[in-house]
């Protein structure tokens, strides 16, 4: 059974981990793909995305695994939502996974959030990809 609130995608990326992982934890280059913001792999750590339209959303590192996962606190306090990057090394490449957990489908941003992003995250990644 799926869990309500909950966005998956997964895909396979022809680059080395260290290469993706760069990609999620280097400002720069998250700046180039996705938002603008201080991210980095450092447990506690706390910063924001610039969103654009959707303004500065605060967020906080929750978990990490060099090279294997990143995990943290996406707009606490309004979508209260978490984003989950998990990382495999698959022959040359890296099979990239991502979990957007937690929206609350009860409540109208909750739920514009998570159509919007459910559309929005595969482009997000196509992105990530032509970056790397």
């Amino acid at each position: 059974m799926t869990e309500p609130g909950l966005i998956q995608l997964t895909r396979f990326i022809p680059h080395a981990p260290a290469k993706v992982w760069a990609a999620l934890t280097d400002p720069a280059i998250h700046a180039r793909w996705w938002a603008a913001g201080d991210v980095r792999a450092v447990l506690g750590h706390r910063f924001t995305l610039d969103m654009g339209q959707w303004g500065l959303q605060p967020c906080e590192v929750v978990a990490v695994e060099p090279e294997r996962l990143l995990s943290y606190s996406f707009a606490p306090g309004t979508l209260n939502t978490t984003i989950t990057w998990r990382l495999a090394a698959e022959g040359e490449g890296t099979r990239l996974s991502l979990e957007h957990r937690g929206f609350d489908l009860d409540s109208p941003l909750g739920k514009a959030a998570f159509h919007g992003m459910s559309g929005g995250w595969p482009g997000v990644i196509d992105r990530l990809e032509a970056v790397l």
